[in-house]
């Protein structure tokens, strides 16, 4: 087994010169991506498509950084803002409507503790996933092998080094659930500040609207 495929199962490998290549591709894509007009959302919007691949209306603002892009997979309506920096050497699968604040980090990959371990120069990726719905506050890191619930919130500044539930708001370092998402929540923008009337009845429209595409869906 070469260390490419040792890679791609998850198992310790070595990052050699077959390895580098394929880092060079994705490098060549972040050149442009990182230095285009950022003025130029059409463009911005084309290159993250051919980063990425299978997508449908995902944006990054650049800066962004990555090891592959193809080992990114995001649902529809995927958003990452400024200074994004996912280390996807294992898988990083991300769900629809998804939104990360600035300078969320998402890390695959790490090292042996042991120092000889470690400077033999095998290294690993274990696969992190994120459900739909998913807010990522700002200076969040995701470790190795978390997965992150659906309709999730994660406040800004955490360190999620174990799996977080569906439909909770969690935070802190490590990082660990606060409270549920409930019902109640509906109505408030920030903290104890409801939406006015005008933005609740296009909030509200648009809750019909969805709810009734999932129907005729199923």
């Amino acid at each position: 087994m070469n260390h490419i495929e040792r890679r791609n199962a998850q198992l310790p490998y070595i990052s050699d010169d077959s390895v580098m290549e394929e880092q060079k591709v994705c490098r060549r894509i972040l050149q442009k991506l990182n230095f285009a007009d950022r003025s130029d959302f059409d463009t911005l919007a084309e290159i993250v498509k051919e980063l990425l691949g299978k997508s449908e209306n995902a944006f990054i603002n650049p800066p962004f950084y990555c090891d592959y892009g193809k080992n990114i997979e995001v649902g529809k309506n995927f958003f990452a803002n400024y200074n994004c920096t996912i280390i996807d050497v294992a898988k990083v699968k991300i769900g629809d409507n998804c939104q990360f604040a600035p300078n969320v980090s998402i890390y695959t990959a790490g090292h042996p503790l042991h120092p000889v371990a470690r400077n033999s120069l095998y290294e690993y990726g274990i696969e992190v996933t994120v459900g739909d719905n998913v807010w990522i506050g700002g200076n969040t890191v995701i470790m190795p092998g978390v997965h992150i619930g659906s309709n999730t919130v994660i406040g800004a500044g955490s360190v999620v080094t174990k799996d977080i539930p569906d439909w909770v708001v969690a935070a802190g370092n490590p990082c660990r659930v606060i409270r549920e998402i409930t019902e109640e929540d509906f109505e408030y923008y920030y903290k104890d500040r409801k939406f006015d009337e005008a933005a609740m009845e296009e909030i509200r429209r648009y809750r019909e609207e969805t709810e009734a595409c999932r129907h005729y869906e199923k």
